[in-house]
């Protein structure tokens, strides 16, 4: 297995302001790159996000944009394609922007970024939740070649595996080293509710559920629970996430498909939980009926690959990253409350704003 690392490399980042995107960067900048060139059109992220470092070059527009893809470097060691229309609800809102930003981006950077010959490794932000079998019964681990069905929930979940289709094309048809990673729900700092632009409906502020839960627990909130807690999910702490990507860049097989994941299955009554412990949230938890578009119900990623080719291992446990979580939410108050009211006006005008 690979031992080496980031040193003196020329890395693309794309979507590196976004909450995934910024805590790779970080981690990438640790091994002391030449450069990290971030592409990011600030659709759902924030430029706070992007470190202030010299050897960080920030490229403000969509990688869709044919002038940015002509002023790629041809010395580029790495490229991350972590750009995507955040996400199920706003996708099944407007396909079309989906489209644009979720499956017109993944072709159009892997027929530009076939042509830089000296690429080491593309790293594809896939999704678990486009290949999990859909169920609320008891769940398995879902394996990397798990079958995928033709009947999705979302247009995010349709554009995700069309970009993996694009990616075994490109490498199949012009050696595009690509490694396709299936992201977990990733949770911990840097998701910033209501960054970027207001994208049509609620889910522009309220993101993923930990998030939105850890904002409104500390606000003391009760908080809503999809299925009355029992939908479940395979939660990884986003350093992880980082460490994944990176692993999968170093000692990925050109072609493959990795789950990064904890491989252990959290009820989301389980999250809110210790979510409320954490903030010291007395308001009950509100239950709810199951989402009616939603027929992934439980799900847990195994690892089993992941571990054996990439040496990768999540370690950060649940309470840890819920803790640190919760910590960071807390020193960034200001901050994520002048993100979620600069919605405030167009949030009162869509129907279940209060949801």
């Amino acid at each position: 297995m690979s031992t080496h690392n980031f040193l003196n490399t020329r890395v693309l980042v794309v979507g590196g302001a976004g909450f995934v995107g910024s805590n790779l960067v970080h981690q990438i900048l640790a091994q002391n790159p030449k450069e990290i060139i971030v592409v990011d059109n600030l659709i759902s992220s924030d430029v706070a996000n992007i470190p202030a470092d010299q050897r960080v070059r920030f490229v403000f527009g969509s990688i869709t944009d044919d002038r940015i893809l002509a002023n790629l470097p041809e010395n580029l060691d790495y490229a991350f394609h972590l750009a995507c229309y955040h996400g199920n609800q706003s996708s099944i809102a407007d396909p079309f922007a989906d489209h644009e930003n979720n499956t017109l981006t993944s072709l159009k950077l892997f027929d530009r970024l076939s042509q830089i010959k000296q690429l080491k490794r593309v790293v594809y932000a896939a999704a678990a939740c486009a290949v999990a079998e859909k169920t609320y019964g008891e769940p398995t681990a879902t394996t990397e070649d798990q079958p995928i069905t033709l009947y999705h929930d979302s247009p995010y979940s349709i554009s995700k595996i069309i970009g993996e289709l694009y990616g075994n094309y490109y490498w199949q048809q012009h050696n595009l080293p690509i490694v396709k990673a299936r992201f977990s729900n990733v949770y911990g700092p840097r998701e910033i509710l209501g960054a970027g632009q207001w994208r049509g409906t609620v889910h522009t502020v309220w993101r993923n559920v930990t998030p939105t839960f850890i904002w409104r627990s500390l606000n003391g909130d009760a908080l809503p629970l999809d299925n009355g807690g029992n939908t479940s999910r395979d939660f990884i702490f986003v350093e992880d996430m980082a460490r994944g990507l990176m692993a999968c860049a170093l000692n990925g097989e050109p072609g493959g498909v990795y789950n990064l994941a904890t491989g252990k299955e959290t009820t989301i009554l389980q999250l809110a939980t210790l979510i409320n412990e954490y903030t010291g949230n007395k308001t009950p938890v509100d239950l709810k009926p199951a989402r009616d578009w939603d027929r992934s119900g439980k799900r847990f990623a195994s690892t089993e690959k992941a571990e054996s080719e990439l040496g990768f291992t999540a370690q950060v446990g649940i309470d840890e990253g819920i803790r640190r979580t919760v910590e960071w939410t807390r020193d960034n108050q200001e901050r994520i409350s002048q993100s979620i009211s600069k919605h405030n006006k167009l949030m009162s005008q869509v129907v279940g704003a209060a949801c």
